[in-house]
């Protein structure tokens, strides 16, 4: 099995470089950071999907039933609210002011000590957030494939890195854009030969499914005790803001809808993409429950740590290994897409970041075109050096699921930016420029505090996800307190 399973590896990997070698002719700069304004709407909306899932959501959704039954799903109701926020408010803002970084507006409004503090919030947040997503593909694919062949975890990590590094050094956005549609479909398709395969096993209907699921209590959506972090209000607000932050302030995600044509188009794009991202959603809880219902219907023992907890992350791939060699194939290959999709924009965005909001590449004029090309290259290899160093170094702390983990760095890293940016949109207030680095520090720090001690200070409340939306209130005030009252107009 394991050599059909490298077989299958390069056949896929293969497609990407076809994908790559036709969107790549005659690129230039433009077509590494705009895409040259010409991507389809619906091809940057499907392609979305598989930019937002990742691997996160392949492993740590369909895992996350066992702890948390369907109690994500009222994060993703939030996730449509705060999509139609970035289609209607920020959209026009960066079309308007025609941006290539998102963090440039934060320079036109207040200043450049503000639009490098974005910049590298968004940095950190991106190495840490995506190379997680990256980690836990390299991970799975380590435990349940390499490590059988006595290779070691750093190893599978430098192929992925190498070879997207590869397939985005020439077409940048514009090669992403088309490849994540491909990474895209495989992500669904495991999900759904998954469930489909367990049916056919289990000889049941999906409503038939569904039921038993309910019965053994997870399909619960709602969790109606306030004090814990699952709370539905606490998760559809959260949602709401997540998405905000970790999409409409997120150079990664906002470069893909920049892509397009014009405003209207990216409008499109981005509500569609919201009402797919339900629906897709709700298929990884199911494939959860499919999971679970399977592993108590034939008592398949869930895979568990030294210390006998179950290991949600590792529950889809040690079902889909013992199932058969087809779901085995399907599920690496779902794997490897996830892999992919999370880190070849981010590799993109974070080069793109720092060529224009460090490098200035928009304000540098005697700087040609050749020499801002080998610029480029040199911010690309050397970002993907960091990500690789970065995807090694979690190895030892990876003991909770992830998609936790993730969710607690946004909190921490994309607050500052919340909370810089509304102050932006919705005050005609100036800051001093200096201040903002410090206040954007100061808040995430407090917030870490609060959080540890939250239970003790707070008559046993716990922070979940709206921790993110606190970070960025306190930023907001923080910059009206170093901020003055002026006659300049709103962006």
């Amino acid at each position: 099995m394991e050599l059909t399973i490298l077989i299958c590896f390069l056949a896929y990997t293969a497609l990407l470089f076809l994908i790559m070698w036709l969107t790549s002719r005659k690129a230039n700069n433009d077509t590494f950071f705009r895409g040259n304004r010409k991507s389809p709407w619906f091809v940057v909306a499907y392609g979305m999907l598989g930019a937002s899932l990742s691997g996160v959501t392949f492993m740590s959704v369909p895992g996350g039933v066992y702890y948390g039954d369907f109690t994500y799903m009222p994060l993703v109701f939030g996730y449509v609210i705060g999509y139609a926020v970035i289609a209607f408010l920020l959209l026009p803002l960066y079309y308007k002011l025609n941006l290539t970084s998102i963090y440039s507006y934060l320079d036109q409004r207040f200043g450049g000590a503000s639009e490098r503090t974005g910049a590298i919030f968004f940095i950190l947040s991106r190495l840490m957030g995506s190379a997680l997503r990256m980690y836990l593909v390299v991970f799975v694919l380590y435990e349940f494939v390499f490590k059988y062949w006595g290779i070691p975890f750093w190893v599978p990590a430098v192929i992925f890195i190498a070879i997207i590094l590869l397939y985005t050094f020439r077409g940048g956005i514009k090669t992403v854009v088309w490849t994540d549609t491909l990474q895209t479909t495989f992500l669904l398709l495991a999900a759904i030969i998954t469930v489909v395969a367990i049916l056919n096993r289990l000889d049941l209907s999906l409503g038939e499914l569904l039921r038993q699921s309910a019965n053994e209590g997870y399909t619960r959506v709602f969790e109606t005790d306030p004090h814990l972090p699952k709370y539905y209000w606490k998760q559809i607000l959260a949602g709401a803001f997540i998405t905000i932050t970790m999409t409409g302030l997120d150079q990664d995600m906002m470069q893909k809808n920049l892509t397009c044509k014009n405003l209207r188009d990216a409008q499109k794009n981005v509500l569609t993409s919201s009402l797919l991202f339900v629906v897709v959603n709700i298929i990884f809880l199911c494939l959860g429950a499919a999971l679970l219902t399977y592993a108590s219907s034939t008592g398949y023992a869930l895979p568990v740590n030294e210390t006998g907890v179950v290991v949600a992350d590792k529950i889809f791939p040690s079902i889909a290994f013992s199932f058969s060699s087809f779901t085995a194939v399907v599920f690496v290959l779902g794997m490897v897409a996830a892999g992919y999709s999370s880190a070849d924009g981010t590799l993109t965005a974070l080069t793109t970041t720092f060529c224009y909001d460090f490098l200035h590449f928009d304000r540098k004029e005697g700087m040609s075109e050749q020499r801002q090309l080998r610029v480029r290259r040199w911010v690309h290899v050397s970002f993907a050096l960091v990500y690789l160093l970065v995807i090694i170094a979690f190895r030892p702390f990876h003991n909770q699921s992830l998609i936790d983990t993730l969710f607690d760095i946004a909190g921490f890293t994309y607050g500052p930016l919340l909370g810089m940016y509304a102050f932006g949109l919705f005050t005609k207030r100036t800051v001093n420029d200096r201040w903002v680095p410090v206040v954007a520090v100061l808040c995430p720090v407090f917030c870490y505090i609060l959080k540890k001690h939250s239970v003790e200070w707070l008559w046993g409340y716990r922070f979940g996800f709206e921790l993110l939306l606190l970070n960025g209130l306190l930023t907001f005030i923080g910059l009206l307190i170093v901020s003055r009252k002026t006659n300049i107009s709103k962006q």
